[in-house]
């Protein structure tokens, strides 16, 4: 019988790995909180026309990486990304007409047909901001700052923001003509997607990553000399916010972003300790989205962090809570004998309910196994429950920090003395 596996793609988040998943969530919470963001959580699937509605049906997330799932008269496509999930939201509860301005993040699933790789699954995770309902630009510098401020929440070291300016519709339309006549005696030299790519959505040839494609790239003609004043009046007001918040970045006429709604600043937070693909977030602003989606034309900006990415680099720096962790176990309750199990059973749990975190034996492990398992695991306090101590009325404590002994009343105050103990160990 073949062995069963998880699907392609996708990974088994076990117990020793998930303090660092939970450590980038709960870094990236206090932040975005403290910035007046609220959490919202979208269904994991959405119908299909919402997505090639908002990304645009050229492009490969809706022509090539998106799970559908179709039953009769029902389309519907697990979400490869959190923007338009929580613009539909804001739009179906009413949100822009009880007050426009809205700021959301979210964390959780993504799924997207690509070919696996490291840091790039089939499931993975993101945590993202969508700031709706405001065009201004000083909005803009305030998401870029968020995401600054959530990796160094998390203790990344060496990641850099790269951030560029894509204008408007007319700022496009320009720019589209002085590229594809760029780009038209080139298609040779290009790799077979960028062939594609050049009638679909010829911006997307500059986000090429293919090393071949890289030196025409950067002899491109570039987004910034093709803007309009006033795109380039609001992204200078951006990156004057910026500098003065101390923020570094790196103007890159190479961001373009995948996705048809974005508009005038976009920008990727890259990390070259993860070699080749080291991005790590990616965003910009998306004005023309909500009303794309039926609603009125308001002004929008957000970010997506990629987790697994974010994991692998903060493992690349040796960051400690990157390392593998076994869940934190301070008290363990050893029975001496097998007459004394449902005692120790019992014990564990009055512990439990008074807020500690305890475990019992259930393999009927002899003490100095149990001994040796408390070395192993790191436990704080072992409790020893034999004949004699239930007859006196109390339990005798190991302290593994001190190597010290001694005993305890099996009372109403026995959880406060263990919890004192642990406190001052």
């Amino acid at each position: 019988m073949a062995r069963r596996r998880a699907p392609r793609g996708t990974e088994d988040l076990l117990p020793d790995r998930i303090p660092c998943f939970e450590h980038i969530f709960r870094s990236c919470r206090l932040v975005l909180e403290g910035a007046g963001y609220g959490e919202i959580r979208t269904p994991m699937m959405e119908d299909t026309s919402l997505f090639v509605r908002s990304l645009g049906e050229v492009t490969d997330v809706v022509q090539k990486e998106m799970f559908n799932i179709q039953r009769g008269d029902t389309d519907l496509t697990f979400r490869p990304e959190g923007t338009a999930p929580v613009v539909r939201a804001y739009l179906e509860r009413n949100l822009d007409k009880q007050r426009p301005f809205q700021k959301f993040y979210y964390m959780g699933p993504m799924f997207r047909f690509e070919r696996p790789q490291a840091g790039r699954s089939r499931q993975f995770y993101q945590i993202g901001i969508e700031a709706l309902g405001s065009a201004s630009p000083l909005l803009d510098a305030e998401v870029i700052a968020c995401a600054q401020r959530c990796f160094e929440a998390m203790g990344l070291k060496n990641f850099k923001l790269h951030l560029n300016s894509i204008g408007d519709d007319s700022d496009r339309d320009r720019y589209r003509v002085v590229l594809k006549e760029y780009m038209q005696g080139l298609l040779d030299e290009r790799c077979e997607d960028c062939q594609g790519r050049f009638e679909r959505n010829v911006f997307r040839m500059l986000d090429c990553k293919v090393r071949g494609c890289q030196p025409s790239n950067k002899a491109a003609p570039q987004f910034l000399d093709h803007l309009g004043e006033e795109s380039l009046q609001r992204f200078d007001a951006t990156l004057h916010a910026l500098d003065a918040m101390g923020i570094p970045y790196e103007r890159d006429p190479g961001i373009v972003r995948g996705f048809d709604y974005y508009t005038h600043t976009v920008f990727e937070v890259r990390c070259p300790d993860l070699g080749a693909r080291d991005a790590i977030c990616g965003g910009g602003r998306y004005d023309g989205l909500i009303a794309d989606l039926d609603g009125p034309d308001l002004g929008a900006v957000g970010f997506a962090i990629g987790v697994t990415p974010s994991m692998l680099a903060l493992e690349t720096q040796g960051h400690p809570m990157a390392s593998p962790q076994a869940p934190e176990l301070p008290i363990f309750v050893a029975p001496v004998g097998n007459a004394q199990r449902e005692a120790a059973f019992l014990l564990t749990d009055r512990l439990r309910q008074a807020g500690l975190a305890t475990d019992t034996d259930f393999e009927n492990k002899s003490l100095k196994a149990l001994f040796k398992y408390g070395n192993k695991r790191g436990l704080k306090l072992m409790l020893m429950l034999g004949a004699d101590e239930q007859s006196r009325g109390v339990v005798k404590v190991k302290d593994f920090t001190s190597g010290e002994e001694f005993e305890l009343a099996d009372d109403a105050e026995l959880a406060g003395a263990l919890q004192a103990r642990l406190e001052q160990s």
